[in-house]
């Protein structure tokens, strides 16, 4: 049996779909996906950032190791590091037919090389079905197990300051038209007029691309191959508001993965803590491919594919932010386990910045005139001005509201994590390990010669002496 793989990414989904709790938005097909697989309810990226998370999962490596360290097109122009060993390189080695339709957005292309390539904007699930379609003919024509990643543009922003792409298909009859009075606000936003207005726009764009999972998951089925591919489907980040993407709360890193498996049970709600870093090695383990010896931090999810208990060495997932766009400067890790989350604010002493799709947006406009000016339960003061660490008790706290950082009652539970998120910064070699407001890694080769680092995050510049 050949052992294909058909990878969907959408862009900036979140948990939006009927089968994570989304009331109001109509996903079939993603929700017929998920019965027929495994649905892992606590999967995280690593970071909210379109390019730098596409990257990762493509990588099996966090952004401050492959050096996509944000968005990749325009004058951002963050590129993953040449030597990195890339889900298309691998598997063209192994023999596969490697293809990309729809959205790319990571370089260069020499260290992602898909052997067929049609990069386009469309949002025209018609079309990008057709070309999935065509290189599901190459690969049979070929005799090759195939490798295709869709990259959905929908449900990402347009131009405009409140669309989604939808004035394109105004004569299709396949269309959901969604009104504000009809949607589900998220408590991660403010239930205003401008919110509602957009998030409309928004559903429908999301109604679309499950029409588009459809039209793919049909090809496949038609194309004689549903019984022999991985099939997976998941978002690169949160939904495109404030609060969500851009940001390692929740909403930004909190998203779907759904895991079709030929000949394995269906239906399953898995609970363990797992990691875009883990999807490369899911692919590679799927295709027979030996893995690379300690250089990725992620496992293979087909180990614990059909589990739906959680277990004691998948209890915690970390996470990785330094840029969105270039201007967009704001280095951040987190560890997540089942009940706590913990930030580590690098550089918590710059505003939170705002990428200029969701500054412009309508929502934004709103919330920051209401009165008073709220992003959903937190105020804008907090959601600008963060300090050094965050602590959320997640079972009281969901959506990251009580800071419990300086709490004494959660002295340990800080500690505990502070620790285990630096153990993990170093032994993935992270440069924005800092002490004394500089990076241990750019200063370590003086250490053995003498220098003392003072055990602080930041440079003190009222007690400067380092002895």
């Amino acid at each position: 049996m050949s052992r294909n793989i058909l990878m969907m990414i959408a862009d900036d989904l979140g948990r939006m779909a009927g089968c994570y709790g989304e009331p109001t938005i109509a996903t079939p097909n993603i929700d017929r996906l998920a019965g027929q697989g495994t649905r892992f309810d606590m999967a995280f990226t690593s970071t909210a950032s379109c390019s730098a998370s596409r990257s990762v999962i493509y990588t099996g490596l966090h952004t401050h190791q492959n050096g996509q360290y944000g968005l990749h097109h325009d004058h951002h122009h963050f590129m993953t590091f040449h030597h990195v060993e890339t889900a298309p390189a691998l598997l063209n080695a192994r023999g596969y037919l490697t293809g990309i339709v729809g959205k790319v957005h990571v370089g260069p292309p020499e260290t992602y090389p898909w052997a067929v390539r049609e990069e386009s904007g469309t949002r025209d699930i018609a079309w990008v079905a057709a070309q999935a379609r065509a290189f599901l003919d190459a690969a049979r024509n070929a005799e090759k197990p195939f490798f295709l990643t869709v990259g959905f543009i929908d449900p990402h922003r347009d131009m405009t300051r409140s669309g989604f792409g939808n004035g394109d298909f105004e004569d299709d009859p396949n269309e959901r038209v969604f009104s504000p009075a009809e949607v589900s606000v998220p408590p991660f936003l403010s239930d205003l007029p401008e919110v509602r207005l957009e998030l409309a726009e928004y559903y429908r764009s999301v109604h679309r691309l499950d029409r588009g999972v459809g039209l793919l998951l049909d090809a496949l089925e038609e194309a004689g191959h549903a019984d022999d591919t991985l099939v997976v489907f998941l978002s690169d980040n949160g939904a495109p508001f404030l609060n969500s993407k851009t940001t390692l709360y929740d909403a930004g890193v909190h998203l779907p993965l759904i895991m079709r498996k030929p000949g394995a049970r269906a239906g399953l709600s898995n609970p363990n803590l797992v990691s875009f870093v883990d999807i490369l090695p899911t692919l590679l383990d799927w295709a027979g491919a030996a893995q690379a010896k300690g250089t990725r931090p992620g496992r293979s999810l087909l180990t614990i594919l059909e589990d739906e208990t959680l277990h004691d060495d998948w209890q915690i997932v970390f996470g990785s932010h330094t840029f969105h766009e270039i201007t967009n400067y704001w280095p951040t890790r987190f560890a997540r386990t089942p009940r706590y989350k913990y930030h580590r604010n690098v550089a918590w002493q710059l505003d939170f910045p705002f990428s200029g799709d969701l500054y412009g947006s309508l929502s934004w406009e709103g919330m920051r005139n209401a009165d008073p000016a709220m992003i959903g339960k937190r105020t804008v003061r907090d959601y600008v001005r963060r300090p050094p660490e965050e602590l959320y008790d997640l079972d009281a706290d969901p959506f990251e509201v009580d800071n419990l950082a300086g709490h004494p009652d959660h002295r340990e539970t800080l500690e505990q994590l502070r620790a285990a998120t630096e153990d993990w910064q170093r032994a993935t070699d992270d440069p924005w390990l800092y002490r004394d407001g500089v990076s241990v890694r750019a200063v370590r080769h003086h250490l053995d010669a003498g220098l003392r680092l003072p055990d602080r995050f930041d440079f003190d510049c009222d007690d400067p002496a380092s002895r």
